[in-house]
């Protein structure tokens, strides 16, 4: 059983934190603004690289949360599938 200290989970509310805010970031950002489909898929990208540098093993996990968010997004607002 691998039990972690009260420091590991402060640096995982961080982290996990930062995430939120640059997600939250990026949709307002795509809600507000005119982007090009194009612009607006690469930001979404590079919040994704942002998120496995952060959680490099949890790929799934961002894919389930995240991309999805993302991916309605795109469709509400550019009509992309």
């Amino acid at each position: 059983m691998i039990v972690a200290t009260e420091a590991e989970i402060l640096e995982e509310n961080r982290k996990v934190r930062r995430l939120q805010v640059a997600v939250d970031l990026v949709t307002s950002l795509l809600r507000q603004s005119d982007l090009p489909v194009e612009e607006a898929s690469a930001l979404i990208a590079q919040t994704r690289q942002f998120a496995l540098h952060l959680f490099p093993d949890r790929e799934q996990t961002y894919d389930l949360i995240y991309q999805s968010r993302f991916k309605r997004l795109l469709a509400e607002k550019y009509r992309v599938i």
